[in-house]
């Protein structure tokens, strides 16, 4: 069993900035891949960024590429979402979730990850 908990959310002007949190439960969380989404209102949930195990490779979609920085402290079991220069259509509830299948490949699809966080809200206004 994993527990995600996410913190860091809130509104914040164009432009701006925030810094999510994701904590994670579990002693094996060295071994997962993580992933950051997000889900505006009236919209699916969409794929933002991810990271492998170690931290050394990380993906991201790409409107967010430049912007976004995804990290992982194996130490501290949180991984992380720096955002910058946000812009009114990165306001969503956003997710970390965790795969627990140990393969190599860094996933967009959500129904590739086994466990989610309960979402923190970001909104940035215009």
């Amino acid at each position: 069993q994993v527990q995600l908990v996410e913190s860091g959310g809130g509104l914040v002007q164009a432009g701006g900035s925030l810094r999510l949190s994701c904590a994670a439960s579990g002693r094996t969380f060295s071994r997962y891949n993580m992933g950051w989404f997000r889900q505006a209102p009236g919209k699916e949930r969409e794929f933002v960024a991810a990271i492998s195990y170690s931290g050394g490779r990380t993906y991201y979609k790409d409107s967010v590429k430049g912007r976004f920085t995804i990290s992982k402290d194996n130490a501290k079991n949180t991984v992380y979402l720096q955002m910058n220069s946000l812009k009114p259509e990165d306001t969503g509830v956003y997710y970390c979730a965790a795969d627990l299948s140990g393969r190599y490949r860094l996933e967009q699809a959500s129904n590739e990850y086994d466990y989610w966080g309960q979402g923190t809200q970001v909104t940035v206004s215009s």
